[in-house]
């Protein structure tokens, strides 16, 4: 983490991905991020992928840096500490710390933005939704109605093919990272907080517009077709090689395409093709309507190859391409994904152990990169959170662990 965002405090309230990768996103640039949850966990304190032990990896992926309190909230008393966390107020150098909520919950009851306002007027919360209208939808759904499953998958399969990623979740909680932090930048200039609602749904739809994907059906009248690995309006694709590993190649600029035909050596196939079809394949239209034929004469370049083959022809003269790996072979054999890239340092992770993690994408030039901190245990800095930012005493803490109000690891 970078402390770029240093004496940000944020309270987070949260289920699943959206919510807590917009924690994530923050806790890694230098906020104090303080998860609160139900005593015993939330809906999503055990979710796959889990250890052998039953101890959720995805849990402790999302997070990393934050600091992890339990609360009985269907108490009165459990509800007043909640608030109390959420409104605290202080200052960071005069700029206004804390008052800012996450939540993929449903914002009311005691989650209600007006209520936690009439507590601290500057108050800020990103609520996420799954639609607009507060409707429920989780990624998958919102995927399947964007319609990207129709294009997705080979050209002759009859159906639908999801994909694994949760890419709306992960936009939603980056763009929820930034509506916070354009939130309180404003909140800094004028004193005023706000609420800020953002729809799971609206990131899918919002991407079919900026793609140019909705204007290509209104205007084009054009319903695109699943094409498999290739890429639509330029070349790429994906060919088998010796030993039976996979490349994608990508052709989207002029260079690529001269260095991919530099390095597999079709420059004269490539001519007569062109010639053949009376098209200039230096425009990434025409290399996308004569794809097939490319196809066939890249092809046995490198079926005759090994991908470590490929990987110094294609390297040497600057070709973009990549290899299909599994994630194991990812983890086992790409540098980027190792501790010579400094994104990526190895945490020992409490009921888990050794593995590598990633800190925050960004590298900022301003401040070094720091350490990258595991996910506490459930409950770990329970009594921490009660006496640094409400200012609890030993004594008063105590009560409300015999009363059950609040509970530390389990």
């Amino acid at each position: 983490m970078s402390n770029i965002v240093k004496g940000l405090r944020v309270v987070e309230v949260s289920a699943f991905i959206a919510a807590p990768y917009a924690g994530l996103t923050l806790a890694q640039m230098g906020a104090d991020v303080i998860r609160i949850d139900p005593v015993g966990g939330g809906l999503d304190h055990g979710r796959w992928p889990v250890t052998k032990d039953g101890v959720s990896l995805y849990w402790a992926g999302l997070n990393k840096g934050k600091r992890s309190i339990m609360l009985n909230v269907r108490t009165d008393e459990g509800r007043e500490l909640a608030h109390g966390i959420m409104t605290a107020s202080d200052s960071d150098n005069g700029h206004p710390n804390g008052g800012i909520v996450i939540t993929n919950l449903p914002a009311r009851g005691w989650l209600d933005f007006e209520g936690l306002r009439a507590q601290r007027e500057d108050l800020i919360m990103l609520a996420i939704t799954g639609n607009r209208d507060g409707s429920v939808a989780l990624d998958y759904t919102v995927n399947a109605a964007a319609g990207f499953p129709t294009v997705t998958g080979p050209a002759d399969h009859d159906g639908p093919v999801n994909h694994v990623m949760p890419v709306w979740d992960l936009i939603a909680g980056m763009t929820g990272a930034n509506g916070i932090l354009a939130a309180d930048r404003h909140r800094a200039a004028t004193g005023d907080g706000q609420l800020i609602k953002l729809a799971l749904s609206d990131t899918a739809f919002s991407t079919l517009s900026h793609l140019g994907y909705v204007a290509e059906v209104q205007i084009n009248g054009d319903e695109r077709p699943a094409m498999g690995n290739h890429v639509y309006g330029t070349f790429g694709c994906d060919f088998e090689t010796k030993g039976n590993r996979r490349v994608m190649i990508t052709a989207f600029t002029p260079r690529h395409w001269s260095a991919l035909i530099d390095a597999t050596g079709t420059g004269e196939r490539i001519k007569k093709l062109e010639q053949a079809l009376d098209v200039d394949l230096g425009r990434e239209d025409a290399r996308f309507d004569a794809r097939d034929a490319i196809f066939t004469i890249l092809k046995p370049w490198f079926l005759a190859r090994t991908i470590d083959e490929i990987r110094i022809a294609l390297d040497a003269v600057g070709a973009c391409w990549g290899p299909y790996q599994s994630f194991a072979q990812a983890v086992h054999d790409d540098p980027r994904l190792s501790t010579d890239n400094p994104m990526f340092q190895t945490i020992n992770q409490p009921g888990v152990g050794p593995y590598l993690a990633s800190g925050e994408m960004l590298d900022f030039s301003a401040l070094p990169r720091g350490e990258t901190k595991p996910a506490p245990r459930i409950g770990d800095n329970t009594d921490e959170v009660l006496a640094s930012v409400l200012g609890l005493s030993d004594g008063e803490i105590g009560k409300l662990h015999d009363k059950k109000i609040v509970s530390g690891v389990i």
